[in-house]
């Protein structure tokens, strides 16, 4: 999706969907159910939290291939939630071919609070790489001043590292960009593909007790 901006995409059933808690994986992509997020399909999912730990859902999306571009997109997406009181092991890479590995707690964060992270692309930290950020946008009336303000861009350092900070409470995704070693053909041309590490953080404001 483009978030800031409210458009979707049309997403095919993702290959795979899992969560990883306490060092395992649980496949739930047969959990799936088709839905509709900014007018495009999408897919939903629910997950009971039974014990305590970090739980960290992530999402193996098939190639979407974008015209505009001539290439194809693959994201790797994920989001980290917290249970019971518990919070280790929300740092730990899963393994992804485009990761984002969070340097700052993926949950229970303020607006105003800075995100930081470290890109690996096939496990290894990418310098120079570039990291797109936006909000996830609910509210039609909330537009941006023009077309750049939808996407924030930082860099990654020679360590793979970047920093952001967060200027309003809401959902806000991280998404590392690389290019991939593989090409996928596309009416018999090879076609170079884009790869994402994605991940989601949300940002709140305190609680005013009444």
């Amino acid at each position: 999706i483009h978030p800031f901006a409210r458009q979707g995409m049309e997403m095919a059933k993702p290959k795979r969907f899992f969560v990883r808690h306490d060092g395992e994986d649980t496949d739930l992509t047969e959990s799936l159910s088709a839905t509709e997020f900014f007018g495009e399909r999408a897919w939903t999912a629910a997950y009971k939290l039974k014990t305590p730990g970090v739980y960290i859902f992530a999402s193996v999306p098939e190639p979407y291939y974008e015209s505009s571009e001539d290439s194809w997109i693959i994201h790797y997406a994920k989001t980290v939630v917290a249970a019971f009181g518990a919070e280790d092991g929300w740092d730990e890479p899963l393994g992804l071919p485009m990761e984002i590995i969070p340097l700052s707690r993926p949950f229970a964060n303020y607006a105003g609070n800075v995100f930081s992270g470290r890109v690996l692309r096939n496990g290894k930290p990418l310098p120079d790489a570039l990291v797109e950020v936006e909000f996830l946008n609910r509210d039609d009336r909330r537009v941006a001043p023009n077309v750049y303000f939808e996407t924030q861009t930082v860099k990654t350092d020679s360590n793979g590292v970047f920093v952001f900070g967060i200027p309003w409470a809401g959902w806000w995704g991280f998404s590392a960009i690389g290019e991939g070693a593989e090409k996928i053909s596309r009416d018999g041309e090879d076609k170079p593909v884009e790869l994402g590490g994605v991940i989601w953080v949300e940002f709140r404001e305190p609680v005013i007790k009444k």
